[in-house]
């Protein structure tokens, strides 16, 4: 069966509230500068009420990369839970609005649409605490079989290994995706996700994994391991395709004995939020249209450069003339 989407995104709908912070604020409560963290509803009221003026907007680590993607003129789709609230209606709106395919019906009564409080530092670096709400429900009865059927890459979100049926709901669309003739895409998503839950991350990547994106911290951690190239050497046995960004050193892709080095974009740096999922959406939208890996890489770092040029997430430019799509 041909591939009607070219991407299917599954991971957590979440929406993003963005503010400035110093780091006096994030030491004050206890926040790990650069991370994520899980907190409730409580610690969500109390950080929120905290924060200075803030910016809202759809977020969500897959769902950041599917509109990436979507900008670059693939065929996306994402399934991901929200309540059936305000925000949830705004996430679905936004969503859908940048060309997305989005199917899941929302939760019906429960805990509401997820939020991620965003904390960017004068240097760039942003501190992100997620209260998950809506998105814990997520589970193998919400992986529509025949939408990952008719994607060529199923692009799996890390942070959704946080909830409980989670896992579950990965291992039914990896099959799903295999079963179809179709890749299955991971994104590790965050050091201390996968300090979380590692022997279940390193099961998934050498069991279902075809394509893998990680950051340095990320790939050291999944592989305990504070040499890079051990960790290429260690992912290059178990995955078939590899991107590894490092921030202003650019990225490799490694892929069987080949290693791609792709230069970074040069930009002025304002807010990193977004910049592994603007990447990741880059890249799939060039391999799913057949173009080679170096130049996979280079769509994914022209997309990253864009995304922490200026505050939010989300691209501002029109992406295929950047890319010269």
């Amino acid at each position: 069966m041909t591939a009607s989407l070219d991407i299917l995104g599954i991971g957590n709908a979440i929406v993003d509230v963005i503010s400035r912070a110093d780091d006096a604020f994030l030491a004050a409560r206890g926040m790990n500068k650069g991370g994520m963290a899980l907190i409730s509803t409580e610690q969500a009221e109390g950080i929120y009420a905290a924060m200075g003026p803030g910016v809202e907007s759809s977020g969500g680590s897959v769902a950041n990369s599917c509109a990436v993607a979507a900008g670059l003129g693939a065929k996306v789709g994402f399934l991901g839970k929200v309540a059936e609230d305000a925000l949830g209606q705004v996430f679905a709106h936004d969503i859908r609005s940048v060309g997305v395919h989005f199917p899941t019906p929302p939760l019906q009564g429960g805990a509401p649409t997820a939020r991620c409080l965003i904390l960017v530092s004068p240097d760039g670096q942003r501190t992100m605490n997620t209260y998950l709400g809506a998105c814990v429900t997520f589970g193998e009865q919400d992986v529509d079989v025949a939408e990952v059927a008719r994607a060529q890459v199923v692009y799996l979100e890390g942070y959704l290994f946080d909830p409980p049926a989670a896992q579950a709901a990965f291992r039914a669309a990896a099959r799903a995706a295999h079963a179809a003739g179709r890749k299955v895409a991971l994104s590790l998503s965050d050091p201390f996700c996968v300090g979380r839950h590692r022997d279940a991350f390193r099961a998934f990547v050498r069991e279902e994994c075809d394509i893998l994106f990680a950051n340095e911290a990320e790939i050291l951690s999944l592989y305990e391991t504070d040499d890079f190239a051990a960790a290429q050497a260690a992912v290059r046995a178990e995955v078939g395709i590899a991107a590894l960004t490092r921030s202003e050193k650019g990225s490799f892709i490694v892929s069987g004995d080949a290693v791609h080095e792709v230069a970074a974009v040069p930009t002025q740096v304002v807010d990193t939020t977004g910049a592994g999922d603007a990447y990741a959406g880059g890249f799939l939208a060039a391999h799913t249209r057949g173009l080679d890996l170096a130049s996979a890489g280079q769509w994914g770092s022209a997309c990253a450069a864009e995304v922490i040029s200026h505050f939010g997430p989300r691209p501002q430019r029109d992406l295929k003339t950047l890319v010269g799509a």
